[in-house]
């Protein structure tokens, strides 16, 4: 599956309108467009961070579907949104142990790697770090989003409440100092979100 990432920062007193939208007009317009296979959000309300994710079938997909939602995407963030990124990945690991649900807690690791080493990211991810982070209490989803032609990369891992978020910390980051090793990259960026809204479809 391919992946288009859009990450919003702004005023945290303004979140929920900009949660509203994803969630509603934002939702809409993905639902009835060819390939689209589910999406996500995630905030942060203490610091005004907004994490949204649309995931897609193929490549052609997601860049038909951007056509459509470019001129829209400000618009309906607003007027939360003081800056706005949108990435896109593909994604090469997508392992779902159970549904996360709304108030959960994502950990978002950012990566970057030689993209000659893609290969040995995937492999390592599905062989080490998968294996390790499994025996964690409460984790629903974890997936890895690359972007071969930059080297850079998301970790996504969800858990299912807070408190499975929290007290995984210590053995995610022996597995990630574990991963990161093995595959050679650096790590770049660590955050921590709420889950607002999730419904990927990885079958």
């Amino acid at each position: 599956m391919f992946v288009r990432a859009i990450y919003a920062t702004g005023d945290p007193t303004k979140i929920d309108t900009a949660i509203r939208a994803m969630n509603t007009e934002g939702r809409d317009l993905l639902e009835d467009r060819p390939g689209y296979r589910g999406a996500s959000v995630f905030v942060d309300r203490t610091l005004g961070k907004l994490l949204a994710a649309s995931w897609w079938e193929t490549e052609e997909a997601r860049r038909n579907s951007d056509e459509v939602l470019r001129e829209r995407r400000a618009a309906m963030l607003d007027p939360f949104a003081g800056t706005l990124a949108v990435d896109n990945y593909e994604a090469l690991v997508f392992h779902q142990i159970q549904q996360p649900q709304p108030g959960g807690g994502l950990r978002l690791t950012r990566l970057e790697f030689d993209p000659m080493d893609t290969d040995l990211l995937a492999d390592t991810f599905r062989t080490t770090v998968i294996p390790k982070i499994e025996t964690l209490s409460g984790l629903a989803r974890a997936v890895l989003l690359v972007d071969r032609e930059r080297g850079r990369g998301l970790v996504g891992n969800t858990f299912v409440d807070q408190a499975s978020l929290a007290a995984s910390r210590a053995g995610q980051a022996a597995a990630r100092h574990e991963g990161a090793a093995k595959a050679h990259v650096t790590v770049t960026g660590l955050e921590e979100f709420e889950v607002v809204h999730t419904d990927v479809r990885g079958d």
